[in-house]
Parts: C-alpha cells; sequence; structure tokens
C-alpha cells in the first residue's frame, strides 16, 4: 500500500494549496515536510498564475508543531535547513497567504499565522506556544511579531506560560480574521481565496508589501503609497478595471500581465 504524502499540494486555478497530511500524528512537522512546504511557497512565488497560497491541515488538526524527535535526531543549525527555508520563503511570499486552522495549532503552527495575511478558524481550534515548557525559545520573529499584534501581556501569557487561546479569543486579540463551524470552514475559507485569486494581482502585492512596511513617519508611508499608486494608474489592471465598470460586468484580471 502506497504511503500517503505528509504534504499535499494541489493547484485550483489561481489558488495553490499546502496541506499539512500526517493527521495520525496531528500534523507533527517533520524536515521533509518543511522541505516540501518550501519547496510549494517558492513555486507559487515564482509561477504568475498563481495568485494565492492556502495552508490548512488534514484531519482535526493543523499541527502539533514539529515532530520532536525529527528535530532531535538532526537540529536545524544553517539557514538551509527546511524549517528555515520555510519561514524564510512565508515571511518573503509577496502574494497574499491564507491560513485555514480546522483544529489546534501548536508551537510554530500559531506563530506561522503571524506570516500570513488572512487567518479562518474552527470555532474549536486552539493556539498554543509552549515553547519554554520545553526550554525552547520562540521562533519565526514570533518574540517581536506577537506581542506587537495581542500585546505584551497575552503575548506573555502564551510564551512564558504556555498558555492556551481559544478561536474566539484569538478572533477578539486579532490573531484570527474570522471563525466559523468546522462544516464549513473549508468552504468559506475556499470562497474567500478565490475571490481574493479573482482581485487585481499587482495591486493585492502592492497593497501587502505597503501593509507590511515597518513602522515609519507618516511622511514615508504616504510617499511610499503615491510612488505605487502612481505605477497602478500606469497599469493594465486599472485599464480592465475601468473598462469592466465602464461595460457593467466584472473585471477579468486573469489575462492581465503585472
Amino acid at each position: 500500500m502506497t504511503t500517503p504524502a505528509p504534504v499535499l499540494v494541489n493547484l485550483d486555478g489561481p489558488v495553490l494549496s499546502i496541506t499539512m497530511n500526517r493527521p495520525e500524528k496531528k500534523n507533527a512537522l517533520t524536515h521533509a515536510m518543511y522541505g516540501a512546504m518550501a519547496d510549494a511557497l517558492n513555486r507559487a512565488a515564482s509561477d504568475p498564475a498563481i495568485r494565492v497560497v492556502v495552508i490548512t491541515g488534514a484531519g482535526d488538526a493543523f499541527t502539533a508543531g514539529n515532530d520532536l524527535g525529527d528535530f532531535l535526531n538532526a537540529p536545524p543549525h544553517d539557514g538551509e535547513a527546511p524549517v528555515l527555508r520555510f519561514l524564510a520563503a512565508l515571511s518573503a511570499a509577496e502574494k497574499p497567504v491564507v491560513a485555514v486552522v480546522n483544529g489546534l495549532a501548536v508551537g510554530i503552527g500559531t506563530t506561522m499565522l503571524l506570516h500570513c495575511d488572512l487567518v479562518y478558524a474552527a470555532r474549536a481550534a486552539s493556539f498554543t506556544a509552549p515553547f519554554v515548557n520545553l526550554a525552547l525559545v520562540p521562533e519565526a520573529a514570533s518574540s517581536l511579531l506577537l506581542p506587537r499584534r495581542i500585546g505584551h501581556a497575552k503575548a506573555a501569557e502564551l510564551f512564558l506560560l504556555g498558555g492556551r487561546m481559544d478561536a474566539a479569543q484569538a478572533e477578539a486579540m486579532g490573531l484570527v480574521t474570522a471563525v466559523f463551524d468546522s462544516q464549513v470552514l473549508a468552504a468559506e475559507a475556499a470562497s474567500r481565496a478565490q475571490a481574493l485569486a479573482a482581485k487585481a494581482p499587482g495591486a493585492v502585492r502592492a497593497t501587502k508589501a505597503l501593509m507590511k512596511r515597518g513602522e515609519e513617519p507618516v511622511a514615508e508611508r504616504m510617499r511610499a503609497e503615491g510612488v505605487l499608486f502612481a505605477a497602478q494608474l500606469k497599469s493594465p489592471e486599472l485599464r480592465e478595471a475601468i473598462t469592466a465598470f465602464t461595460e457593467k460586468r466584472a473585471p477579468d484580471f486573469s489575462k492581465v500581465s503585472s
């Protein structure tokens, strides 16, 4: 009998889905899985036909975090380690990344969400970051990004005490975009991913880039926005958007280069 691949990669039109597929281990992540996910993200980055990436887990879990046995046998030690390749590709992704958290999200299952643009969760999902419990420290720049997102006190509860956050709390604090019942989660997320993929890709990437810029003076941000706004005014995307508006139809950006 053929063993299922631990990571499934599926292309549905302009949306590339990456599924952590080790449900019997709650999708605990191995070096090989990180490598496969990094390759999929790099594929999405280089293929102009791919507009959106979706990351989810098989079964009833998003991921239980790192497979500790696998990591203890071969701990990452340089920038070419699969986990670091994955985090680099995820954090540098220019195209939008949608996370679909269908169950527990432990460790990197929570911290990777800080690099995703939209996060949809099942009501039964939970979020934990038990690094200190394992005599480890946070990764994925989460020691910077999580306090910035949810505040120092709540981040400290997750990181220092190994606390747990449910989906409703995660949504209220801005870690999760929206929460759905488990039976409709995948369909709701897929609908939003396809809607996002139908938008002007250049404008989407430029907007994401603006949103990911660090703290800076208002005048500097306005200058950066002005440069990109001027570029979009000259783009084929704008011409298609205006033409569609005047013709009273939905714009079709599928054949517009950006």
